[in-house]
């Protein structure tokens, strides 16, 4: 194993070029340049260097590689709940329609209707799942899907007259968008 040789050291064992009047070349030996160790020593700094900036980069990489696999691994658990959350949405549309369409002669079977879609709805919402607002709000291409635009002068142009299927957006990301009737009033143009 090679001894770690810090400068100080390194100049405290060079020889004394003419101690006693005496050089090492009249000695017959063959003396190297003064310079010479303190080449070895840049030579092995840079060396040392270059190593230290080596293993500071791959810690680097290596750390950016965790992040992003940490990120693949939140995203790729995102999508998975996005997309059994999707593929539960008809049943609750079915719910819904069943709540739409029942009549008052079954009312246990009504309020067994309007239990069950609570409890999903409930299960879905802590999964992050939230109805996207429609009726009486202000157009927005971003969550609406607009399907018809009725002319009207009873609203505002632009404001959502009546929603055909309810949108849903999971965690802040739209899931679906809510399909909408929008009103144009024809004494704004």
């Amino acid at each position: 194993m090679a001894k770690n040789i810090r400068p100080e050291e390194v100049e405290r064992e060079l020889p004394v070029a003419e101690e006693d009047g005496f050089t090492e070349s009249q000695a017959g030996g063959d003396a190297a340049p003064a310079s010479a160790p303190q080449s070895e020593l840049d030579k092995l700094k840079a060396e040392r260097d270059g190593l230290l900036d080596r293993l500071a980069r791959l810690q680097a990489e290596f750390e950016n590689y965790r992040k992003r696999s940490q990120r693949e691994q939140a995203d790729f658990r995102e999508y998975a709940v996005a997309d059994a959350v999707r593929s539960l949405l008809p049943a609750l549309d079915s719910l819904d329609l069943a709540l739409k369409n029942a009549t008052a002669e079954h009312s246990d079977l009504l309020e067994g209707i309007e239990l069950t879609r609570k409890q999903l709805l409930d299960a879905l919402s802590r999964l992050g799942l939230k109805e996207v607002p429609t009726i009486g709000q202000t157009f927005d291409p971003q969550v609406h899907q607009a399907i018809e635009m009725v002319d009207t002068t009873e609203a505002p142009d632009h404001q959502v007259l009546q929603e055909l299927q309810r949108g849903y957006t999971l965690k802040g990301r739209l899931l679906r968008p809510a399909m909408v009737r929008v009103a144009r009033n024809p004494l704004h143009n």
